[in-house]
């Protein structure tokens, strides 16, 4: 396990058994590799307007601070020990609507890190990449998780984690979830690489790789469910929100012109077809399968998108912070553009209705 405490949206949670394990024994322990993640929406502001704030002196002065400037850039500041790190991110080159994932990975021993700001859905990011970073002493990470650090109200939350965390495509379904292949629905955890999936057309094809994660239950990644027998479910289901449904049939093409739309599963909550998640443990894992041509998979009878990689395999850069560059450039497809829209929440709720009236 490598998150060990979360902070924010009503939860505190801190876990001494992760600890020990990632050998933190006390609070004097140095954590020389690790990751801060925090979920936020930027807001509009005429001043600097700090988003999260950690200060100590003594025998290990240290200064964190994440700001919103004007013209709606970030600004991130750590001082450790004397030495300044300062990086200025431009949201709008992840696109400012909606929200936003910042993570800070440091590994000291290699002397590298890297700041990362993406979208929810991990489809667009921004890299700086860090020389030098220093060890954070566990007991300055536990007091910036508690009350002496200062969260914005519209930080979501914030987790800290003692693993490089990846940035990028993220998967969404639980690893209990029932996919359909030639041979019957089979479980997610189950497949592996080369085994067959039906998609959408009925034909069956390869799974590629398949990926696990995970993650903090909040923010993004806290889990909605998905009704039965809505969309085609043969039971709920629980996805993350932006797990997307490929929803086709005559009521898509007579409101949006389309013979198919790709819904996020966020979108339909307080429609009466999903429901969020039941409050429960502070972490869950996701699971997905990537597919060559990033065809759509029949998940408890319902169609949803596979894990959707575009041309990551060509930015050599953001493959290197994926979740997925263990595997290589070589072991992965290259992605089109979906070709059918996605729906906005109002549409999506419209659409909705007309399902179960």
């Amino acid at each position: 396990m490598s998150w060990f405490a979360v902070s924010g949206g009503g939860h505190s949670w801190c876990d001494p058994q992760a600890l020990v394990a990632a050998g933190l024994p006390d609070g004097d322990s140095l954590l020389v590799r690790g990751s801060l993640m925090l979920e936020f929406h930027l807001p509009e502001t005429a001043r600097p307007e700090p988003l999260l704030l950690y200060s100590q002196e003594g025998d290990w002065p240290l200064r964190l601070a994440l700001q919103a400037v004007p013209g709606g850039g970030l600004s991130f500041v750590l001082e450790q020990n004397g030495a300044v790190l300062h990086r200025t991110l431009n949201p709008t080159a992840v696109g400012r609507t909606g929200g936003l994932r910042l993570i800070y990975a440091w590994d000291a021993p290699a002397r590298q890190g890297r700041l990362t700001l993406e979208r929810l859905d991990g489809s667009q990011m921004q890299i700086a990449a860090l020389s030098a970073p220093k060890p954070w002493r566990l007991r300055d990470l536990q007091a910036l998780a508690g009350p002496l650090g200062y969260l914005a109200p519209i930080v979501d939350y914030l987790a800290l984690s003692s693993s490089l965390e990846p940035a990028g495509p993220v998967p969404a379904l639980l690893p209990s979830t029932p996919v359909a292949t030639p041979d019957g629905y089979r479980l997610l955890s189950s497949l592996q690489r080369g085994d067959l999936v039906l998609a959408s057309s009925g034909e069956a094809v390869p799974v590629l790789q398949v990926v696990e994660r995970q993650v903090p239950a909040l923010g993004a990644f806290a889990p909605v469910r998905l009704r039965a027998p809505y969309f085609g479910l043969q039971q709920d289901i629980h996805v993350a929100p932006f797990q997307r449904l490929v929803l086709s049939g005559s009521e898509v093409e007579y409101l949006f012109g389309q013979p198919a739309v790709l819904v996020p599963a966020g979108n339909l909550l307080g429609t009466g077809t999903a429901l969020p998640g039941a409050a429960g443990a502070p972490l869950i894992s996701y699971r997905q399968a990537v597919l060559p041509d990033h065809e759509p998979l029949l998940a408890a009878g319902a169609m949803t998108e596979s894990l959707f990689l575009g041309r990551l395999r060509r930015d050599p850069e953001r493959l290197a912070a994926s979740l997925l560059a263990p595997l290589g450039a070589s072991a992965l497809p290259e992605h089109r553009q979906p070709k059918f829209p996605v729906l906005r929440a109002f549409d999506a709720a419209v659409l909705a209705e007309r399902r179960t009236a």
